[in-house]
């Protein structure tokens, strides 16, 4: 329980470091006191604009109230049954809800959960189940989680992989296509058929799974024409296309699902993150074929899909629908885009720009060469810009982009203190 007496973060640090485990990083040596919107209080006062917003998780912003309303009155209804003991309206409203807007001309099905990497898990289960084929190709930068099914999935080795090997078996990764570091959709492709050449036969292999946009990766966003491709490559081979959109989904990207940007639907998508406006609950999305092929028993959870999750869920999809924030995503990202152009321009350290709707990045690289990479640059920066009042992310494989996930919310001005904020910490930090 928080407490009310006076304190420090350092002093709260070393309680940190003496309690939790190492493993657990901290970005900021920060503690929250209080929050609201796209900003927070530290515990010694301290304003900052939020940048970061919870990882992806707050695109409604800290504590809206529509959400904290009706988890407030599902508090006072019940919090726990398990689902597969004795079920509940508000799971079935989502799941119904979740079908309608997922891409797709098909009926479409939904399995609740608690967390991306369950959401993730129960992703390949129910490829694996549908196709009788034990196979999974990933792609490099990608990250899924950190359960040891989704780690063996996850393109990139420190620090989430270094020492928690081996990884599940029958696990491959093809080249994520990446024009800025030379890697084309052709590459990409081929990559993919080198691996069924290979690695492992086509007739084997149960899903490609792939981030519309990289989360941890880097903030790639993957072309059109290579997703046609893939998915080309998949129904030749009677291969399931999943859609991880745990970062990308609730509308971080202009659309509810980054894949209804697609040419082509998914067969499956797995979501998260901002789904629920800050409380845990995941989701498995797909074709309903598909998700049918698992046995009764066969999945689900304890916690999963709690009421809690699903009560605030609803309200997360009632405020995107009142505040129009899949129309606020998209000037937002373009607001940001423009402001990162604007400092791109006096800073040759910034050697790209990009984003897909409010999901946007800035790289690094020593004197805007990228084949130098500037990861020390980049901490230096993030660093700073929170000395500022400003919460920024790092990413990438080489640890040298700037993420930006901003709340939706977030007012123009709001994003102009932290555009400014962010240039001034560049300047400061050559």
């Amino acid at each position: 329980m928080q407490t009310n007496q006076p304190t420090t973060n350092a002093a709260l640090m070393a309680r940190r470091h003496a309690a939790v485990a190492r493993g657990v990083g901290q970005t900021h040596e920060i503690f929250v006191s209080r929050a609201r919107d796209a900003e927070f209080w530290d515990v010694e006062g301290r304003r900052f604009i939020d940048f970061a917003g919870g990882i992806a998780v707050l695109n409604t912003g800290h504590l809206h109230p529509e959400v904290i309303q009706a988890v407030k009155a599902q508090l006072d209804l019940y919090t726990h049954t398990c689902f597969q003991v004795v079920a509940y309206e508000p799971y079935v409203e989502l799941a119904e809800k979740l079908n309608a807007l997922a891409p797709g001309d098909f009926a479409k099905k939904t399995l609740l959960l608690s967390t991306g990497a369950e959401a993730v898990e129960n992703a390949v289960k129910v490829a694996r189940a549908y196709t009788k084929r034990p196979g999974i190709i990933a792609f490099t930068g990608g990250y899924h989680g950190r359960t040891l099914m989704t780690l063996g999935m996850t393109g990139k080795v420190t620090p989430y992989k270094l020492g928690f090997g081996p990884f599940p078996g029958e696990v491959f990764h093809a080249q994520y296509p990446n024009a800025l570091h030379g890697v084309s959709v052709d590459q990409a492709l081929q990559s993919v058929e080198l691996i069924l050449k290979n690695d492992i036969e086509a007739e084997r292999v149960a899903a490609f799974i792939i981030e519309p946009v990289q989360g941890e990766g880097g903030f790639y966003v993957a072309p059109p024409e290579f997703i046609a491709g893939l998915k080309a490559l998949a129904d030749r081979h009677g291969i399931l296309l999943i859609a991880d959109e745990v970062q990308t989904g609730a509308g971080r990207t202009g659309t509810w699902f980054a894949s209804e940007q697609w040419p082509v639907a998914p067969d499956l998508i797995t979501t998260a993150k901002s789904m629920a406006g800050g409380f845990p609950i995941s989701g498995l999305v797909g074709r309903a074929d598909v998700m049918d092929a698992p046995a009764p028993g066969g999945l689900g959870g304890t916690y999963a899909g709690s009421p809690i999750g699903c009560a605030a869920a609803l309200a997360v999809l009632k405020v995107f629908e009142n505040e129009k924030l899949l129309a606020r995503s998209q000037t937002l990202g373009a607001h940001l885009l423009k402001g990162l152009h604007a400092i791109a321009k006096k800073e040759p350290a910034i050697g790209d720009v990009r984003g897909l709707g409010a999901m946007v990045a800035i790289e690094l690289f020593e004197n805007g060469d990228p084949a130098r990479p500037d990861a020390a640059l980049t901490k230096r920066v993030v660093t700073e810009a929170a000395r500022r009042g400003l919460i920024l992310l790092s990413c990438g494989s080489y640890g040298n982009v700037i993420r930006i996930l901003v709340p939706l919310t977030a007012s123009d001005a709001l994003l102009d203190e932290g555009l400014q904020i962010l240039a001034d910490s560049l300047t400061a930090s050559r």
